[in-house]
């Protein structure tokens, strides 16, 4: 299990516990954090569980896959630090991660 801090756009944070396995985006639905949509219920098959991650815990997920980067294609406001939620798996070393999440999903 994992400590995950969701940052809404307007600063407010929440934190929870996330198991191992989840995604990032499962362990923001299933706590009722406002801010990520995930209107594909995590098929990759959209961009509305978009975040930033922390830069700290960048190298400790994986890599973007070419699916992921398509739909960050139709997401607004993307930067380096862009992935979906729904492609982040919940492992012990990302205690702690921050993801902030963008203005607004569409």
């Amino acid at each position: 299990m994992a400590k995950i801090t969701y940052v809404e756009h307007d600063g407010t944070e929440h934190v929870v516990d996330v198991a191992d396995g989840l995604s990032v985006m499962e362990g923001a639905v299933n706590n009722m954090i406002p801010g990520i949509d995930a209107d594909c219920g995590g098929a990759c098959a959209c961009a509305t569980c978009h975040v930033y991650v922390d830069e700290k815990f960048m190298d400790k997920i994986e890599p973007k896959e070419d699916m992921e980067q398509t739909m960050l294609d139709f997401a607004p406001d993307v930067k380096e630090t862009s992935r979906l939620s729904c492609q982040i798996k919940v492992k012990p070393e990302l205690d702690g991660m921050v993801v902030r999440m963008p203005e607004s999903q569409h």
